[in-house]
């Protein structure tokens, strides 16, 4: 596993490439980070200048570094163009977990982008990590996202009552998981 800390693999799929965050992305992600409907289930204070999404992708790539986080930008591949961030955060080595973490610029939400990345992203997770959890926590509106992990048979755990506070309101946070015995079960359901 340390040796997928010394390079950030690139992970593709049919329409989509994973591949290293840079600070060369800045300005395309900074429309979608400082956009507040983009944004809405992740921060109520969105990104507010370049400089701050520059000062995020340097966190990202120290996290890295300490081997607790991948950060990926997701290209669209007919255009070339970024349209969302995807992260891998809060991995714990020892523990083989991680967390993961999506922004899918609003344009192309509800199109399908995270359903066919997760498909290349999973294999990565428990077959090339062999990490043996992965969470999903969402915000309880997010209906998009838990349709998604749903679908892809990630179990609900609980609800985490009034876990982030936007500025106006609390918000319960609903956490998903799927375990490396599970995403096994899965695949040999589907070749079957």
């Amino acid at each position: 596993m340390d040796n997928y800390f010394t390079e950030i693999p690139i992970l593709e799929s049919k329409h989509y490439i994973l591949r290293e965050i840079t600070l060369e992305d800045s300005k395309e992600l900074f429309d979608m980070l400082s956009n507040k409907e983009t944004m809405k289930y992740i921060t109520p204070n969105p990104v507010k200048s370049v400089e701050e999404v520059e000062e995020l992708i340097a966190n990202y790539r120290i996290r890295f570094l300490e081997k607790k986080e991948i950060p990926w930008v997701i290209i669209e591949k007919d255009s070339g163009r970024v349209i969302g961030q995807f992260r891998l955060h809060k991995v714990h080595t020892w523990h083989r977990k991680a967390e993961m973490g999506a922004v899918i610029r609003e344009e192309f939400q509800r199109r399908g982008v995270m359903s066919e990345v997760i498909q290349s992203l999973l294999p990565f997770v428990f077959e090339t990590l062999k990490l043996n959890r992965l969470v999903g926590d969402i915000f309880a509106e997010n209906e998009g996202s838990r349709k998604l992990l749903e679908k892809y048979r990630f179990t609900k755990e609980g609800v985490l009552r009034h876990t982030d506070f936007d500025g106006e309101r609390f918000h319960d946070t609903v956490v998903y998981s799927m375990l490396r015995s599970e995403y096994l079960e899965m695949k040999r359901l589907r070749n079957l």
